[in-house]
């Protein structure tokens, strides 16, 4: 259950875990207290019910009571908002790049990787997700994701037209689905690309990330211990920003509304085939195939650019152990539980929509065996060649906003001038960088 703490003593109660008890435990432990564990999915839906079904089983095991709470709107105002009563809660799964921002606030305890149990299981790839600027460990990796095209199949196959290999291809295959009736209701209702492209969580930025890493662009870059410099204006990450406004404004391939869709609007939009073509992650294939016949789905990894690539957006969900709980030995039980092949399997629900977990973090997982689904096998892929998480600067959730900001106002306004507005984008990186205090001279 939430625990109150005092706000001014949240970074001194973060302790590192070490196997199934934790060291410099509060004098107020119980070891048998409920742990409520938050999720950002929406209540009521099937990830919720996979969420409940890891909990029962973590219960069953350890004797622990636990308590699942769905939550997907303003899923971080609510956490501010329980922080401020000092009341958090004592596990919440959520992105891994959220790390940053709770880390900073001093919600987080620190993880000792060398010695939780099952650590060393764990993809050294997904460790990286759950490692701060500072060079420790805030969280458990649970979940991976890469991101893939889901392609329209049944579309591609009317018009006769290759799997894209290039950007120059898949813009073609964007505009033939747009101009050339591919459902073959003899209306021009269909578009090329789904883009969600609100700032709203800074999705504009989230969803061009994978074409920007894909171009060999960033939206800063490593420039000595600890320091970064913005690097959105420099000419492949330019490069990559055209390309996709050149979607919107030129070929005009991309859903109508696309600048305003978060992703829960972006996924309708696909599902009922008002556009062909989802740079997505792989949580929504089994509720395609469900939805729309396994037979007019197909994944495709993204093309390299012109310049650069292989790359793909990589992010996925930690198990994350909040500060002041009256079980931190529960919490770590927990956070073991989620990524043995046990949890990791229940949170993969094999091909069935309501995964929680996309891609193990756990190495030992088959995943062939648990998903005989060959699609997933594309993202897997993708993520072990291609997957680029997001830069280890401190926090990066103003990043990503602020970044979102200038995109989404790009991609808006078709006379905007691109080189233009990421050399004004670069600038608002570069200040960012100098408030969190690593902004190389």
């Amino acid at each position: 259950m939430p625990r109150r703490f005092p706000i001014a003593v949240v970074a001194a109660l973060a302790v590192a875990l070490a196997g199934c008890s934790s060291t410099g435990e509060s004098s107020a432990q119980d070891p048998d207290a409920p742990i409520e564990i938050w999720i950002r999915q929406a209540p009521g839906s099937d990830s919720e019910k996979t969420a409940q079904r890891l909990a029962e089983a973590f219960t069953a095991s350890t004797k622990i009571p636990s308590k699942v709470v769905a939550i997907f709107d303003d899923f971080e105002t609510k956490l501010q908002q329980q922080a401020a009563q000092r009341q958090l809660p004592d596990i919440v799964i959520n992105d891994t790049a959220q790390l940053g921002n709770m880390q900073q606030q001093g919600w987080l305890r620190e993880v000792d990787r060398g010695t939780i149990g099952g650590g060393d299981k764990l993809a050294d790839r997904a460790w990286k997700a759950a490692q701060a600027a500072d060079g420790k460990y805030y969280a458990m990796p649970f979940s991976a994701q890469s991101f893939a095209l889901l392609v329209r199949a049944d579309w591609r196959a009317k018009l006769k037209l290759p799997a894209p290999k290039t950007w120059a291809e898949l813009a073609d295959l964007g505009t033939a689905f747009t101009e050339r009736d591919p459902d073959g209701n003899g209306k021009k209702d269909t578009y090329g690309f789904v883009v969600p492209g609100t700032t709203q969580r800074g999705y504009m930025s989230w969803y061009f990330s994978s074409y920007l890493w894909a171009n060999g662009g960033d939206f800063v870059e490593a420039a000595g211990e600890g320091k970064w410099r913005p690097a959105i204006n420099n000419a492949k990450s330019v490069e990559a920003a055209t390309w996709l406004k050149e979607q919107f404004c030129t070929r005009k391939t991309v859903n109508p509304g696309a600048v305003n869709l978060n992703t829960t609007s972006s996924h309708e939009v696909f599902e009922k085939g008002q556009a062909g073509i989802y740079l997505v992650g792989p949580y929504v294939l089994a509720r395609f195939v469900k939805s729309m016949g396994t037979e007019k789905i197909e994944a495709i990894e993204v093309p390299k650019g012109p310049s650069g690539g292989p790359g793909t957006l990589a992010e996925g969900e930690n198990v994350y152990l909040m500060a002041g709980s009256d079980n931190e030995a529960g919490q770590v039980k927990f956070a073991e539980f989620a990524a043995s092949v046990e949890g990791q399997t229940i949170g993969m629900n094999a091909d069935n929509p309501g995964a929680i977990v996309r891609l193990p973090a756990n190495t030992t997982v088959d995943m062939a065996t648990v998903r005989k689904d060959e699609r997933w096998g594309v993202f897997q892929k993708a993520y072990d060649t291609a997957g680029v998480y997001t830069p280890n600067v401190p926090n990066w959730a103003p990043f990503r906003q602020v970044a979102a900001d200038g995109l989404n106002a790009v991609m808006a306004d078709c006379a905007s001038d691109v080189r233009q507005s990421m050399d004004r984008l670069a600038g608002q990186l570069g200040a960012e960088l100098s408030k969190q205090d690593v902004q190389a001279a």
